[in-house]
């Protein structure tokens, strides 16, 4: 079965968003029991995660209209588009609910965006987004389900793997890879497969990919997690389930004990500040929800680190 995008149309949107986005680096990691480790640090990307790629390769695709860019998010996609738009010219209206952390928030408001506050989780900010465009006829920027949202992220996978040859790291066996509605894992599993296993990674309380597996079909799911901010969608999106039904290799479930002890160990072993959803997928290989083979070379994409710092200090 076709995929909704190919590797030909990722490395396109790597040619246009190059200009735009950071190179982000590779980190050799302490081994994690028998795995051979590396961090990707795309929470060193501009706006804080990998949220950046899509929207640039959005709104460098589109014909933005006068009225400009709307988008729903969490806060990391927000801040993406409005960095996105702040830079190319474009106004910006970012729908958020009432769970993104304020630091978030104000990132937003720092690109210069106009920011609406509403709803209790993200399903509610989108509702209040789509109603938005519908009748300003602003271009959205959807975070996750999109054609070019997925090439986008799926640049993150071709920039790694053509780094992990450059600085002879050796090919990865898999990579780990948080899921929130889907849009990054999804666009890397279509780049990578059949070279590189990709596991999906998604908080206990936050599992839309891995119900929609089990139901074969997308559903609504609660969302209650730590990590609810970034990795909070109630439904994945109909195109990442595409391929992470055709590409993704499984999803490993974490706690959020997991997911506060690897934002912990990120801090304490590395110096590396990490949002809680950033650290979800180091979480599956500290906690053993993944459980990779001996000598296996793992790659843990640290995916945002949009977190107030502070808040490191009570885990």
């Amino acid at each position: 079965m076709a995929l909704p995008v190919s590797p030909a149309a990722i490395a396109a949107a790597y040619e246009r968003i190059a200009p735009h986005v950071r190179r982000t680096p590779l980190m050799p990691a302490d081994p994690v029991g028998v795995a051979i480790v590396t961090f990707k640090l795309e929470l060193l990307q501009d706006a804080g995660s990998f949220k950046t790629r899509g929207a640039f390769n959005t709104l460098l695709g589109s014909a933005v209209p006068p009225v400009g860019v709307a988008a729903a998010s969490g806060g990391n996609h927000g801040i993406a588009t409005a960095l996105a738009a702040r830079r190319l010219g474009h106004k910006a209206r970012i729908f958020v609910p009432e769970i993104s952390s304020p630091v978030k928030i104000a990132a937003i408001r720092a690109q210069g965006a106009d920011v609406v506050v509403g709803g209790a989780r993200y399903a509610d900010a989108q509702d209040a987004c789509d109603r938005y465009v519908a009748e300003s006829g602003a271009l959205k920027v959807h975070p996750y389900d999109a054609v070019g949202t997925l090439e986008g992220q799926g640049t993150v996978a071709l920039e790694w793997e053509r780094d992990q040859e450059l600085l002879g790291m050796g090919a990865l066996d898999t990579v780990l890879v948080a899921v929130g509605g889907g849009g990054l894992a999804a666009g890397m599993a279509a780049y990578l497969a059949g070279r590189v296993k990709v596991v999906a990674v998604e908080p206990e309380g936050s599992r839309c990919l891995h119900a929609a597996l089990e139901a074969g079909e997308p559903v609504d799911v609660p969302v209650e997690s730590v990590a609810a901010d970034s990795l909070g969608a109630r439904r994945v999106g109909a195109l990442p389930f595409a391929v992470a039904r055709e590409a993704i290799d499984h999803v490993a479930l974490v706690t959020d004990a997991a997911i506060r002890e690897a934002q912990k160990r990120l801090w304490t072993d590395y110096r590396i500040v990490s949002e809680p959803g950033g650290a979800a997928a180091f979480g599956a290989l500290l906690s053993g929800a993944y459980q990779p083979r001996p000598g296996e070379r793992v790659g843990v994409l640290l995916c945002g680190g949009n977190v107030d710092p502070a808040t490191l200090a009570g885990l």
